[in-house]
């Protein structure tokens, strides 16, 4: 065969060369932006030539500050395929972690979108490495900053040439950084070569997570958090129409864009998948979602509740699994052609599982002494993960490296079982799990429960200290506008569906459940708060 590398470039080239009238539509700042692949690939081509005219060198590092938009998507070729890295920063950490990041990672120039500028220059002066910055915006002209050496994106790419020689090269160059989002410590950074990315790729367009060039894919998860999933890559490669959000996206745009566009694909985590659900129940009537073909949630476990709700509606939301360290996709919970026969409620059960292994991945569950447990659907065990886009180390922390790993394998930290069908099931996060008694609770399976209730729209679950049995569940209910749930109610709803000493001490209510900087419920914040004395209880 030839020795032909595994390049990013190849996907750039398919979309210009098969599908170059395909549409993209981006929700910008002054209304909809709509053009082809046709016209990304040539703007492409320009803003590699406009970073060989700013002086970065190749294998130099690039940042994104940015939202779900076009522009966005142009960084996501234009960096990789002419031999640097793009390092996709994500928007919601804290200033200290994006100064961290940044410095960590030796960006050399900054795309920020026009909206965020003021949290850049807030840090500005502690970037040590950054030369310039480009400021994104559909307006003219480009608005004043405080930042050194700003220009605008569109008279960046004005003078430049449409054309440009994209290079081959090693496939295991790094085509992307990103960083963890840091639920403990500084967050740690992760190295996608093009090699992993394009294997991603493919497995990502297998079985019913697969799009075709008759689909209309909206990927809602952010472009700034693990490649939106994949999303930009598998649907450029297999020219879909994409539709983008834009800048700070409400659920109302969500909405209306999947009505407006016709979107057949998209891609979130639960919260907003549960946001969508309330507000289309909230407006009975007014939306046609009729086009919507697949749903993809991730980040956090699917409540079977609301796989139910959706398939009511004729819509099949699919639960996915990974983390940043795997690019991230490594489960999906497809139904197997052998469980064809199953019932409707067990059809629900096994898609709102964390999934079937992708192909090219191998998996393993090890108890606390590092022996293999069997896949029963019973026996926990920490998922240990291997396969061509797991990461084999950390940019540049060789000590937490050392940490990730177990004889060659990558630690997920997440608590699994895996059943007679091979589904895996995340149990819970290590850090997550609830001890009490000398016995294992699964807060996960808990806010599952919780959620089933017609009257919760969220529930999350921490552990807290107790006198005898050490830790015990304490849940944390948003209920649903009108509802007068209480706590009784919530309890004796636990009771007919989980073992008796799974059923929490008590229960509080809170108008929201604060969410990490990716949409997942932060428990961390949550325990925070109880330790303060701020969770009434």
């Amino acid at each position: 065969m030839m020795d032909y590398p595994l390049l990013i470039r190849s996907i750039l080239y398919r979309a210009n060369t098969v599908y170059p009238e395909s549409e993209i539509v981006t929700r910008d700042y002054h209304g909809l932006h709509r053009y082809t692949y046709r016209d990304m690939h040539n703007r492409v081509a320009k803003l590699a030539n406009a970073l060989a005219r700013l002086g970065v060198a190749r294998g130099a590092h690039i940042g994104s500050f940015a939202w779900n938009h076009h522009r966005h998507l142009e960084l996501y070729f234009a960096v990789p395929c002419s031999e640097r890295v793009l390092h996709t920063i994500n928007i919601r950490l804290h200033e200290d972690q994006l100064v961290y990041t940044i410095n960590h990672a030796e960006d050399e120039w900054l795309f920020i979108d026009m909206d965020l500028l003021p949290v850049i220059e807030k840090i500005a002066p502690q970037l040590h490495t950054v030369r310039g910055f480009v400021v994104m915006t559909d307006g003219s002209p480009m608005p004043s900053t405080s930042l050194p050496n700003a220009i605008s994106y569109e008279d960046l790419l004005a003078p430049e040439e449409e054309t440009y020689d994209f290079p081959y090269f090693d496939e295991w160059t790094p085509a992307i950084i990103a960083y963890t989002s840091a639920s403990t410590g500084m967050p740690k950074g992760v190295e996608y070569t093009h090699r992993g990315l394009y294997l991603h790729c493919l497995t990502g367009l297998a079985g019913d997570i697969g799009v075709n060039d008759y689909d209309v894919s909206m990927p809602i998860v952010p472009m700034f958090h693990v490649n939106a999933w994949g999303r930009p890559y598998c649907d450029t490669w297999m020219g879909a129409k994409q539709v983008y959000p834009g800048p700070r996206p409400q659920v109302s745009d969500l909405v209306e864009l999947i009505h407006n566009e016709r979107v057949t694909y998209s891609a979130g985590v639960p919260t907003i998948w549960m946001g969508v659900l309330n507000y289309l129940s909230a407006n009975p009537g007014r939306f046609d979602f009729s086009s919507v073909r697949l749903l993809l949630s991730g980040g956090s476990a699917l409540p079977k509740s609301l796989t139910a709700a959706y398939d009511a509606m004729g819509i099949k939301l699919l639960q996915g699994y990974g983390q940043t360290e795997t690019t991230p996709v490594t489960f999906a919970s497809q139904l197997k052609g052998s469980l064809r026969h199953v019932s409707k409620d067990e059809e629900l059960g096994f898609r709102a599982k964390s999934g079937l292994l992708m192909p090219g991945l191998e998996m393993r569950l090890i108890d606390i002494d590092g022996k293999d447990v069997p896949f029963d659907g019973k026996t926990m065990g920490e998922l240990l993960l291997r396969g061509p886009w797991v990461m084999k180390e950390y940019y540049r922390e060789p000590e937490k490296t050392k940490e990730a790993f177990y004889e060659g394998w990558f630690r997920t930290g997440d608590i699994a079982v895996v059943d007679e069908h091979a589904y895996m099931q995340v149990v819970d996060r290590t850090r997550d799990l609830i001890k009490s008694g000398g016995e294992w609770i699964s807060s996960v399976d808990l806010e599952n429960a919780i959620m089933a209730h017609p009257q919760v729209a969220e529930a999350a679950v921490i552990a807290i200290a107790h006198e005898r049995w050490v830790e015990r569940p304490l849940a944390c209910v948003v209920c649903k506008p009108g509802s007068t749930l209480t706590k009784q109610d919530v309890l004796e709803f636990l009771t007919a569906r989980v073992a008796k000493w799974w059923v929490p001490d008590d229960v509080v209510f809170l108008s929201e459940i604060p969410k990490t900087s990716v949409g997942k419920f932060s428990k961390k914040t949550l325990r925070e708060q109880y330790e303060r004395g701020e969770l009434s209880v």
